[in-house]
């Protein structure tokens, strides 16, 4: 299986790698895992991740400049399963508030907020550090969370969060108030915790993400 790691100058890219280099060693199951930064061949992968830290706006403008959009639109319309982290899963989303409008990529329905202060007045921001995420009823019922228990504790670094339709919701996180976690539509998924922080509960679920 060939995975790809979307490099477009804005990830923790080597952390992502190691990850699945521990699931190889683990499964005993041959993957091939590529840091990719040319458009051109992600078409070849059979998966992809987008991974991504720093701001909305500097990161689409990354996707620009390295001629990776068309590239990832293509590849979500081919039906090939494509994982978004941290603000990779954000830019999947059709805008961002951060610092200004900006247009994501749009592949599910919804935007980017910031957390609402006046409901996390005595949290500190960024949401920072272990949280627990709850499943939906459709959480419950996908493949992401193949022979997974509760509870699901994923470590986050983020100021904002999505806000989109509750049928694309897979989990939720509550920091002073319930925002989607993890995040699903057709073939097209997002994380906002870091799974490749996230010990034996990160790594099931990019290995489960491998069997889609």
């Amino acid at each position: 299986m060939k995975v790809g790691i979307v490099d477009y100058q804005v990830g923790n890219l080597g952390s992502v790698q190691n990850a699945f280099s521990k699931i190889e060693r683990d499964s005993k199951k041959s993957l091939d895992v590529c840091i990719e930064s040319d458009p051109c061949k992600l078409r070849f992968y059979d998966k992809l991740l987008l991974p991504g830290v720093g701001a909305f706006g500097d990161a689409m403008k990354h996707l620009y400049d390295s001629q990776m959009i068309e590239s990832l639109n293509e590849f979500a319309r081919s039906g090939k399963a494509l994982l978004g982290i941290c603000l990779g899963m954000q830019l999947l989303f059709d805008s961002s508030e951060e610092f200004g409008f900006h247009q994501g990529l749009g592949l599910i329905e919804g935007k980017v907020i910031g957390f609402d202060k006046a409901r996390t007045q005595n949290l500190k921001i960024p949401h920072m550090g272990w949280n627990r995420c709850i499943l939906t009823p459709q959480g419950k019922a996908s493949a992401l969370f193949e022979q997974t228990n509760e509870p699901y504790f994923f470590y986050f670094v983020h100021s904002f969060h999505a806000k989109t339709q509750e049928q694309y919701v897979l989990a939720y996180c509550e920091y002073g108030y319930t925002f989607p976690a993890i995040v699903n539509k057709e073939n097209i998924f997002g994380i906002q915790a870091h799974p490749e922080k996230s010990h034996d509960m990160g790594l099931k679920l990019l290995e489960n993400f491998l069997k889609l």
